[in-house]
């Protein structure tokens, strides 16, 4: 890895935390640059804009669907999967990121013609690596991504609660029946 490629992934990394700690909706380059001990200028070298800057700080948050679910084989590997995401978000890597996809999510309905896209986007890149995963587990293509919605989403609010009430019994307990549901046999 040439010295460029290795100064803008830790680049990166430090905006990721930048944004989970300062926010995107009031983002400015200039005082980010600051605070990560570079500048603007840098900041739009190596990431183009402010915009493609978030998209790619929401990429390198966000838990790798397809990794986690890789080796499902039945429904209970896929609920193991599933288990194995519910901590990321809420006490492992993705606790902290994941902010990043929530502030994303919540800005994109008043403010589609900047974060729609971005929005979709990161929603699709978690709930279509799950859809193959349940069909080779037997459920119709229309379940398949009904129940892949179910769990993405349905666990995404829930960590989203958690982070506001910070009640991680209840919200356990929640996800547990959720991914319950998410999984029971297709039929």
């Amino acid at each position: 890895m040439d010295s460029g490629t290795g100064r803008r992934a830790e680049l990166l990394r430090q905006v990721v935390d930048y944004c989970a700690t300062h926010g995107i909706a009031d983002l400015s380059l200039a005082p980010m640059g600051e605070a990560l001990g570079t500048s603007k200028r840098m900041l739009l070298y190596y990431f183009g804009s402010r915009d493609n800057l978030i998209a790619e700080a929401i990429a390198a948050s966000r838990p790798d669907v397809t990794e986690l679910f890789r080796d499902v084989e039945d429904e209970a590997t896929l609920s193991a999967a599933a288990h194995r995401l519910w901590r990321a978000i809420t006490r492992g890597r993705q606790q902290r990121p994941i902010r990043i996809l929530f502030q994303v999510l919540a800005l994109a309905p008043t403010q589609p013609d900047r974060y729609a896209a971005v929005a979709g986007e990161a929603i699709s890149a978690m709930i279509d690596p799950l859809v193959p995963v349940y069909r080779k587990l037997g459920y119709p293509e229309a379940d398949a991504a009904a129940r892949a919605s179910l769990l993405i989403s349905g666990l995404r609010g829930l960590c989203l609660d958690r982070m506001v009430t910070g009640d991680d019994e209840r919200l356990d307990t929640a996800a547990a029946a959720l991914i319950a549901a998410a999984v029971s046999p297709a039929g």
